[in-house]
């Protein structure tokens, strides 16, 4: 008789909860953690892996949107299990202008935290927060892996915490 095992994604961190702290490299020599990020609302981004098709094109996007996110004084670091040499050559080459966080040792560790790391492919979920300037969890979403979340969730999510309009 062979056993069945069903693997049962963990729900990512939920709304109105305190986000988990974490400190991560974004440079091999320097680091950012949550409360660096207090204070103003925070975008945390996960996703699964930097060369990828689908990271490339969302992490281009936000990219492009940064200054709709500025609007709302909101503040965006990308995350993904790659090291922090790995998200410079990719930051480099995509010409990002907001910090990659590498949660590469112990791997996946932040991902876990927020309830969003895959273990069979060893790499976070696609998935969003948005957090209040208190580390307050106000947004999640979690996309298919192979899918680009696009920005509007998080621009409306921004909306609602500052209550202005993007322009």
């Amino acid at each position: 008789m062979t056993a069945v095992h069903h693997s049962r994604r963990a729900e990512p961190a939920a709304v109105g909860t305190e986000a988990p702290p974490f400190r991560l490299p974004s440079t091999p020599d320097q680091w950012i953690e949550l409360a660096d990020l207090r204070g103003r609302p925070a975008i945390l981004a996960f996703y699964p892996a930097d060369w990828s098709p689908v990271c490339g094109d969302q992490m281009a996007l936000y990219n492009q949107v940064l200054p709709l996110f500025r609007q709302h004084d909101a503040q965006l670091v990308g995350v993904s299990v790659d090291g922090a040499w790995c998200h410079a050559a990719f930051a480099r080459d995509r010409g990002l202008h907001f910090p990659l966080l590498a949660d590469f040792e112990p791997k996946g560790a932040v991902a876990r935290a927020y309830g969003v790391y895959r273990q069979e492919e060893g790499t976070s979920e696609r998935a969003l927060f948005v957090l209040d300037g208190d580390g307050i969890i106000r947004w999640n979403h979690v996309s298919p892996a192979g899918i680009n979340p696009g920005a509007d969730g998080i621009l409306s999510a921004l909306e609602a915490l500052t209550g202005r309009r993007t322009t």
